[in-house]
């Protein structure tokens, strides 16, 4: 009885003491490895014993009950750590087939596997103890039950929670991360030997996720066979388990194809939350997430940037064979040297391993120690990245090509593209040729303005969104530039029909080609905001040209007839009819340049000017990274807010207006005789509107407590820094007033006999 006893309790069941479960089977054969774990204790004295008094009953009850966690916890640590999964590989194609099979219901789990590593260590412990209890029974006689009870004492304590453990694992099929945060919480107990057993088990969950840490933070690779770790990759966001190649592998596939780190900085790996401890803060994980990505970039350069000269010498030669003039030089991005250097130097790999290495081995998980290390070597990788992007890639000089370029700051160039496209830009574009039409005059551009040593220009491109072509920007065709100057291609643009609206041109847009590994900040998202700004500052600038143009071109013409006709009495008076009929069109074009001179002036120095100076100053007093990503999301969110471009309210009005006074020019330069007034007065009369309307918004006290109060406040400054608008709108408001001003203008000018009074109406007649 005493050996059954002690068999019982290492889980082998006989005569004596039975189990029920295996009893319901007909053939009653022992169960099987595999078959789930039991939910309520099978261990059972036979009924048949009538020798054992009902006290020693209930003791015996109790005991073997012992024996039946753990078997139940024995049968689970043997299914966790069962490897035949790896075997599999290269079985035959039956047992490949038979093993897939079971791993549909079963699979495989690194962290359960750890679990059971220190499940067994509890087990042998209280294999010893049963050992132990043998050889005192077996040397002295001594009370058998009491014994027992007392060598197996700590074990009623540790043993039913283990298997209410290992049964809700098993049942809910928690993995992972899930795993490490059931253990955490079950760390938080009343009893110590029980407290001491959990941290145990976490402790070995643990050195699972910092091997996982290791490997991702040190070389950058991703570790995660079976779908566990809070990192995960892009494409297994809808999916529960993860490919079964290893990262290794599909990293080399990856590296012979055109494959690049950046792709995968960007949409490669995302924190899956199902899997992140909630012990792990949200910013700890996304520190990990970007340590990782950065130490892949940084071991892993990319085949872009291994084949960039190559691919810099054929362009090259390419385009030095269309043009003499211009002709893209190689510009030092990267010395070539760096392809065999690394990146990374061996001595802070070693130093990050190394803080890895000294979260493994405390036998308590300590939070404040886990994030200063996370900390720590999220630093390291953000300043060797900084170095690499910053300093290498030289990226000041390509913010300030994008400040040139797409913020207007080659003022010279643009106006000169703009007065080169001018005749152009009156027809509707043509879908088949617009980018193409376009090209003539932004080459003869810059001919005229890019000096050769500008090597950034070559990274520009024309392109028009809505007809798809995109035609590269710094060579230029000098016959075909020559000829559009000359004249010759005017008939050529003119001809076709085309339904696009004039407005058409409001679609062009400037790509700019970016390099690895620049393509970690300026994100498409980055390019897509500049690209929204430049087509804003370019409708603006194309504003501004055209009511100067149509000013200087009506009063050449002015000019020229009163020189013809001054010595002709009766035309000499048509024309002083005619400068008397046009003086009121000739204020309301003052008003809308006055507005968009000002608009201008507050976007290029209040905004652009304000916001690069702060960005600048950002750039030279940080070295990390992601610091500098996000003081350049804040740059260009304050170009778009401050420029009023989020603000709909404002921006339609502005957008009306500018399409109001391009009308306007249009139709003043083509008034031969009065068929267009009614046209012009529309028009005035719509800017008018229009123009209150945007004074009326930029001194609402509605949003006065609005973030943009500031920046509405400096624009109305500049529109209303004399009281304008504000005599404007009370004039509309009460015509009263206005007469009364008026006569006690001409009421003094007559009692100060002054000659003056020609000059005032003159100034503020009719």
């Amino acid at each position: 009885m005493l050996h059954e006893l002690l068999l019982a309790l290492l889980g082998y069941t006989g005569d004596l003491i039975i189990d029920e479960r295996e009893h319901q089977n007909s053939a009653a054969t022992p169960l099987s490895g595999d078959a789930p774990i039991s939910e309520e204790c099978s261990f059972k004295l036979a009924p048949d014993i009538s020798f054992i008094e009902p006290s020693e009953r209930d003791l015996l009850e109790k005991i073997i009950t012992l024996g039946f966690y753990y078997r139940e916890i024995d049968r689970f640590a043997s299914k966790a750590r069962n490897l035949s999964w790896i075997r599999s590989a290269n079985a035959s194609p039956l047992e490949r087939a038979a093993e897939l099979s079971k791993s549909k219901t079963e699979r495989p789990s690194v962290y359960r596997r750890a679990i059971a590593n220190g499940i067994v260590e509890i087990l042998s412990v209280y294999r010893s103890a049963v050992l132990l209890i043998e050889q005192k029974l077996l040397s002295e006689t001594m009370p058998i039950l009491a014994t027992v009870t007392q060598g197996l004492n700590k074990f009623f304590v540790l043993f039913p929670p283990l298997y209410e453990l290992v049964l809700e694992i098993e049942r809910d099929d928690i993995r992972g991360g899930q795993l490490l945060n059931l253990l955490h919480k079950r760390c938080h107990c009343g009893m110590p030997e029980l407290q001491a057993c959990i941290q145990r088990l976490l402790w070995h969950g643990h050195q699972v996720m910092y091997n996982q840490l290791a490997s991702w933070m040190v070389y950058g690779i991703l570790q995660d066979q079976h779908g566990e770790f809070f990192i995960r990759r892009q494409e297994d966001r809808d999916t529960e388990q993860c490919s079964s190649h290893s990262d290794v592998s599909e990293k080399l596939a990856r590296l012979s194809t055109d494959y690049t780190s950046v792709t995968d900085w960007h949409l490669g790996f995302h924190i899956f939350l199902d899997m992140l401890p909630e012990y792990i803060h949200m910013r700890i994980g996304e520190s990990i997430l970007f340590a990782g990505k950065a130490v892949r970039v940084l071991r892993n350069p990319s085949s872009a940037f291994r084949f960039q000269d190559q691919l810099i010498t054929r362009s090259s030669q390419k385009i030095q064979g269309v043009t003499g003039r211009f002709s893209i030089q190689k510009e030092p991005l990267l010395d070539m040297k760096l392809i065999g250097e690394e990146l990374l130097p061996q001595s802070d790999a070693d130093k990050i391993e190394a803080m890895l290495q000294g979260l493994k081995e405390p036998s308590e998980f300590h939070k404040r120690s886990f994030e200063c290390a996370v900390d720590s070597i999220r630093a390291i990788a953000a300043s060797h990245l900084w170095q690499l992007v910053v300093v290498r890639a030289n990226l000041n000089g390509h913010l300030k090509a994008l400040k040139d370029y797409f913020l207007l700051e080659k003022g010279d160039f643009f106006q000169c593209f703009l007065e080169e496209s001018r005749q152009l830009m009156r027809l509707p574009p043509r879908q088949s040729t617009a980018e193409a039409d376009l090209m003539v005059p932004f080459q003869l551009a810059a001919i005229k303005t890019i000096s050769e040593e500008d090597k950034y220009f070559s990274r520009v491109s024309l392109r028009m969104p809505s007809f798809g072509i995109t035609v590269k920007s710094p060579h230029v065709d000098l016959l075909k530039a020559k000829a559009y100057a000359d004249g010759t291609s005017g008939a050529a643009l003119s001809s076709g029909n085309s339904d696009i609206s004039l407005d058409g041109w409001d679609g062009i847009a400037l790509e700019y080609s970016v390099d690895w590994p620049l393509q970690l900040f300026f994100t498409q998202e980055v390019l897509s905001k500049y690209c929204k700004v430049f087509q804003y500052l370019l409708r603006l600038k194309r504003t501004q040209m055209e009511l100067e143009k149509s000013w200087a071109s009506v009063m050449h013409q002015d000019h020229t007839y009163f020189a013809k006709h001054r010595n002709d009495r009766i035309n000499y008076s048509k024309s002083q009819q005619r400068r008397q009929t046009c003086r009121p069109m000739w204020r309301v074009r003052e008003h809308m340049a006055f507005l968009i001179r000002n608009l201008q002036f507050y976007i290029q120095v209040d905004v652009i000017e304000t916001q690069w100076n702060i960005l600048q100053a950002h750039i030279q007093e940080s070295h990390d990274f992601t610091e500098l990503v996000g003081f350049h999301q804040e740059y260009l969110s304050a170009l778009i807010s401050q420029s009023f471009l989020d603000l709909g309210s404002v921006s339609r009005i502005l957008d009306g207006i500018m399409k109001l006074c391009i009308q306007f020019c249009w139709a003043i330069e083509n008034q031969e005789s009065s068929e267009n007034t009614p046209e012009l007065e529309h028009i005035t009369e719509e800017f008018n509107k229009k123009s209150n309307s945007l004074y009326t918004i930029l001194r609402s006290t509605r949003l006065a407590g609005s973030q943009r109060a500031p920046f509405l406040r400096r624009f109305l400054l500049r529109l209303n820094f004399n009281s304008f608008f504000e005599l404007v709108d009370l004039a509309l408001s009460h015509p009263w007033w206005l007469a009364s001003a008026f006569h006690w203008g001409c009421t003094s000018l007559f009692m100060s006999n002054d000659n003056t009074l020609a000059d005032y109406g003159r100034r503020y007649g009719s």
